[in-house]
């Protein structure tokens, strides 16, 4: 009689998988980039294009400011003098001044802050040409605005919501946006018991796509549309399910 020695199983030779993989969690550098808007490389393209906006309106602002503060002008001054084309006055280079600090330091700060104070003094711009406008030449033309100082304004007002608004006013942002977010985090957990584990469970779910697809299709039966009615007053997939299988068990007892 032949014997057969008893082999080994492979199951005992091969490693014990773990049944579950820890989720990797963000690096503290990624979590601050996700908290303020920056990329972790911190050169996105949207923030790219937002800090050399703010820098060269700062620029043109600040070098403006400067020219006139050197020059000596009076404070309030209703005529102003000539600097780079536009009319000037103290008062009006102390104002382009502070306009180009803070969007600078906006610019450094980060891509939310340097968008949101872009939009705001764009729209203060704006403003300002319209209120200059309207008290040009007249004793309330503090800033000793010209015409060529409401020009600026509105095109400097432009430029400044456009950049703003880059990577940021979109129904569709880009993936390098600093805020696109993901929407994943508002979607609550759904509960394992949500989902169907049992034949019953699952021929029920069946029945139920069945029914709804019939009622869009206004082919249903009297049954499908009286239980897709009675699921339409709940909200979560168990209980649909579970109303659905009530209506089962009623035909059972009958």
């Amino acid at each position: 009689m032949a014997l057969s020695l008893p082999r080994k199983r492979t199951a005992d030779r091969t490693p014990a998988t773990p049944t579950s993989t820890p989720a990797p969690t963000a690096p503290p550098e990624t979590e601050r980039a996700r908290d303020t808007g920056d990329s972790p490389s911190g050169g996105n393209r949207v923030y790219t294009v937002q800090r050399i906006g703010a820098f060269a309106v700062a620029g043109v602002i600040a070098v403006f400011g400067i020219l006139g503060l050197l020059n000596g002008l009076d404070f309030f001054s209703t005529d102003g003098e000539r600097v780079l084309g536009l009319s000037s006055n103290g008062l009006l280079s102390v104002i382009s001044l502070v306009t180009a600090v803070v969007l600078v330091a906006a610019a450094l700060r980060g891509p939310r802050v340097a968008s949101t104070v872009m939009i705001v003094i764009g729209v203060l711009f704006l403003v300002s040409a319209l209120a200059n406008l309207a008290v040009l030449n007249t004793s309330w033309n503090f800033l000793a605005f010209r015409i060529s100082n409401v020009a600026f304004s509105v095109v400097a007002g432009l430029v400044l919501l456009m950049l703003g608004a880059y990577g940021r006013v979109s129904g569709n942002l880009p993936s390098d946006s600093p805020y696109a977010r993901d929407t994943s985090d508002d979607v609550p957990p759904v509960s394992p018991d949500e989902y169907p584990s049992t034949p019953a469970d699952f021929a029920a779910e069946r029945a139920m796509r069945e029914a709804e697809v019939a009622v869009v299709q206004h082919i249903a039966t009297f049954d499908q549309r009286r239980r897709v009615a009675a699921m339409s007053q709940v909200t979560s997939r168990k209980e649909r399910r579970a109303i659905w299988m009530s209506f089962d068990r009623a035909r059972r007892d009958a």
